[in-house]
Formats: C-alpha cells, sequence, structure tokens
C-alpha cells in the first residue's frame, strides 16, 4: 500500500497514477475522506477518554448532589466513549479497505496508456530467416510431438484443457533449465529457494494478488489457502512481520515453485501447445533492498534476465510496460519477449517489477537503519517460466528434420547432448 502521509500532502500525484492505470481516480478523494474521519474520530475518542479520566478522579471526592451529577455525567460520557471508540474503528476500517484498493504509485517515467503503448527499449539477436536456409518452421508442438517431449492429449484427459505432460527429452529439457537457471542466479548471489505453492490469505493480499489479479487465483475455500502463480508470493511474505538489520541488506532469494493460473479471461488465447498453461514451474528472482537503491536494483535484475536470455541464444527484446498494463504492486516494470517464429512475433517470457514499498507495507516488512525503523522496497523478476522458454528454445533452435539444437549453457545439465533429435515412430 501507499504511505498515506503522501496521499494527504500530494494527492493530485496519486489522482495521476490512477488515472494513467486506467483505474478509478474518485478512490483518492473516498480515501482522504475516510482519512480525514479516521483521524478526527481519533482525536474525539482521546479527548473524551481524558475527560473521562479526569472525571473519575473527582467522583471519589464528591458526596450529595454533587456526586450524583457527577455519576450522572460519567454515564454519558461512558455511552459518548463507547460511540466514539465505535466510530474511530469503522473509519479506520474503511480506510484500511480503501488504502488495500489502490495501486502503487506509477513511476514518471512509465510510458501511459495500455498493453499496446509500451516502449522497445532493446532488441538483441538475429531472428532466423527460415525461408533462406530452405525450410519451414514448425511451432513447438510439433516439434514437441516428434521429440516424444510434450503430450497434451493426455495432459487433456487426465485434467482438462492447457495441462500438459513433459515427457522424455522434454523433461529432462525442464530440469535442465532450472538447474542452469538456479545455477545462474546462485553465482550471482541469490540464495536458492524450494518454497511453499499453498500460502494463507495475508499472504497472498500482502503481495497485491487479491486485487485485480484475483480471478486468476485458484482458492482452497475448505482450507482458506490459496495456489500461487508465482513464488513471488511466499518470497514477499517470507519476512512478513519482521524488522531486518540495514546491515542484511539486500537480501536476494531465487524461489522455484510449480505455479498455477486460472488464466480468466484468456478463452480463446494460445490454446495450441503449452504455452498460456495452467500449471508450470518457474525460477523467480526476488530482492529486498533499501528504498533508495530500489532502481538500481531493478536495473540489475533486468541485466540477470538479459544474460540469461542471452545464454540461450535466443532473439529477444526489453520492453517499459506501459502504465494500465502494470500489476497493481508494481511502479515499474519491464518484460523481455522473445521471438517465436511460428507466431512471427515477440512473446513475453521474462518480466522484472520494482514495487518499492507498496508490498512491505501490506505484510509490514521493516529495516532499521540505525535508530529508524521504516519499510523497505521489494522487487521480483522471472530468471525462467519453464513452458514458455522450452517454446522459444524448440522454435528458435529446430533444425530442417524436426531436430533441435541444445543451447552450450543447457548441454552440462542434458548429459552432452548437442541436440535433441526425433523419437522413433
Amino acid at each position: 500500500m501507499i504511505d498515506l502521509r503522501l496521499l494527504r500532502e500530494d494527492p493530485d500525484r496519486v489522482r495521476a497514477s490512477q488515472r494513467a492505470r486506467g483505474e478509478d481516480v474518485a478512490l483518492v478523494d473516498a480515501l482522504l475522506s475516510a482519512d480525514q474521519r479516521r483521524r478526527s474520530s481519533g482525536v474525539r475518542f482521546d479527548e473524551l477518554r481524558a475527560e473521562q479520566k479526569a472525571l473519575g478522579k473527582l467522583i471519589p471526592k464528591a458526596a450529595g448532589d454533587e456526586k450524583a451529577e457527577l455519576l450522572k455525567k460519567a454515564g454519558q460520557l461512558a455511552a459518548d466513549v463507547k460511540a466514539a471508540d465505535a466510530d474511530r474503528d469503522a473509519a479506520a476500517t474503511e480506510t484500511q479497505e480503501l488504502l488495500q484498493r489502490l495501486g502503487n504509485l506509477v513511476h514518471p517515467d512509465v510510458p501511459v496508456g495500455g498493453e499496446e503503448d509500451f516502449v522497445t527499449l532493446e532488441t538483441h539477436g538475429t531472428i532466423r530467416d527460415f525461408t533462406a536456409e530452405g525450410f519451414e518452421p514448425k511451432d513447438h508442438l510439433a516439434l514437441g510431438q516428434i521429440l516424444g517431449a510434450i503430450d497434451v492429449e493426455r495432459g487433456a484427459k487426465v485434467s482438462g484443457s492447457r495441462f500438459y505432460f513433459l515427457t522424455g527429452v522434454g523433461a529432462l529439457l525442464e530440469l535442465a533449465l532450472v538447474n542452469a537457471a538456479m545455477a545462474q542466479a546462485t553465482a550471482a548471489g541469490f540464495t536458492p529457494m524450494l518454497t511453499p505453492a499453498l500460502v494463507r490469505p495475508q499472504s497472498m493480499a500482502g503481495t497485491g494478488f487479491l486485487g485485480q489479479a484475483a480471478q486468476d487465483v485458484y482458492h482452497l475455500a475448505d482450507d482458506d489457502l490459496y495456489l500461487v502463480g508465482t513464488s513471488e508470493v511466499a518470497l514477499a511474505a517470507y519476512h512478513m512481520d519482521e524488522i531486518l538489520d540495514a546491515e542484511r541488506l539486500p537480501l536476494r532469494y531465487a524461489g522455484f515453485s510449480p505455479c498455477f493460473r486460472r488464466e480468466a479471461g484468456s478463452h480463446g488465447k494460445d490454446t495450441r501447445g503449452i504455452f498460456r498453461v495452467h500449471q508450470f514451474d518457474k525460477v523467480e528472482m526476488f530482492s529486498y533492498v533499501a528504498p533508495e537503491d530500489s532502481q538500481a536494483e531493478h536495473q540489475r535484475l533486468l541485466e540477470w534476465e538479459k544474460q540469461w536470455l542471452t545464454s540461450l541464444e535466443l532473439p529477444y527484446r526489453v520492453i517499459d510496460v506501459a502504465s494500465a498494463d502494470l500489476g497493481s504492486s508494481a511502479s515499474r516494470k519491464f518484460d523481455c519477449e522473445a521471438w517465436i517464429p511460428t507466431q512471427g512475433k515477440y512473446r513475453e517470457l521474462t518480466s522484472t517489477s520494482d514495487c518499492t514499498e507498496f508490498q512491505s507495507r501490506r505484510l509490514s516488512i521493516r529495516v532499521r537503519d540505525g535508530k529508524q525503523v521504516r519499510p523497505l522496497a521489494t522487487l521480483n523478476g522471472t530468471l525462467c517460466a519453464v513452458p514458455r522458454t522450452i517454446v522459444a528454445i524448440l522454435e528458435n533452435h529446430q533444425q530442417a528434420d524436426g531436430s533441435v539444437r541444445v543451447p552450450e549453457v543447457l548441454r552440462p545439465y542434458l548429459g552432452g547432448r548437442e541436440v535433441l533429435e526425433p523419437v522413433a515412430k
């Protein structure tokens, strides 16, 4: 959540952020009004309690009619205090509820607009000319079937649409990707983490995934637990309700977990293959830093993502995501999109978001710097979302006979294999 002091001091900035997100600007004024009621009712309660305490000291000393009058006044004060307490609690509850609905402040450099209004920052690698090479590229599903690597038919039979099996070299390719990604993250100083896939409501809400993204989340009602869509949730909540010493920062974790997404609203999109699925595995980077260091850390996370995609020998671009396409927690977000030959366009493979103090305020995570205790900044960055990375590798490194060249970085994790060969029919 944002700082209420900032809201009071510069409400126009918050209104501009809401407008850029394409969200309700009236929420800002409703929140200002609730906050004013919260503070005034708190003052009213404190005044009445002080008067009540003062009166309580006079009553034992009084007698006769004076005491009767003081007792009568005490009875009225007790009712007034109770009413003021209720008003204070109601205003505080309303303020908190409205504050939870407000997105993070959009960074001033973020391009304003919707999904297609991003700005391309960089382009890397060379897009293959398959026509010049003399063959028509196959899509990842056709290649996966040739290699005996992907089985979506049995995935649908067992679990429904958008589920799949990775088989044979497909399973080995996932394990190679996860191990290579973890090796890069560990070399960069990240602590490897295997994280829970089920979390409590406060963990999911604290990271901002029960707002605009709630429709995409699986909820186990009988247990009141949520299946995570990213290990970001568990990594953010890892230090929930803690005060960290400044000397420990930055803290960097690389989490591996299964991820679950309902893909609500994606009916008819990417239905072929494994590009958009309900369950997948992912390696996620997560950083805790001092607020003044968050922008520099954001660039570092982006560089680690670029290093990863370059090591996989994939052509890709980096985009600055537009304001209305940001998640509620992100102040700024960069996506790395790999070229997918059979789609003839770039598609998101990794992303990194600077969430500034938004999540730490919701999760009550603070840093002690000398005598000062204050919220810190959190950032996240996908290193390897496995199915989409497999899609990009198969399509970009395919050969005319249906085999797929293995990027050098993955060969040590695939027993030295240089090529994934078609399986015998």
